[in-house]
């Protein structure tokens, strides 16, 4: 996903919006978003319930 982001932010830079506006403007939106993907990724790992094994056994 990061990879993703870093792309994004050098497509964005050579041919979009980014391109009109300061660097500084453009590498501080750019790790708003990486900071915004980190604890949303960090969110859902956490609130994910965790099983006692990959294999569970199930007993009827």
């Amino acid at each position: 996903m990061l990879f993703l982001a870093a792309a994004l932010l050098l497509l964005g830079t050579l041919m979009g919006t980014a391109a009109f506006i300061p660097p500084t403007a453009t590498a501080a939106g750019a790790a708003a978003i990486a900071v915004w993907l980190l604890v949303f990724a960090v969110r859902e790992r956490t609130a994910r319930p965790r099983r006692a094994g990959s294999q569970a056994v199930r007993e009827h």
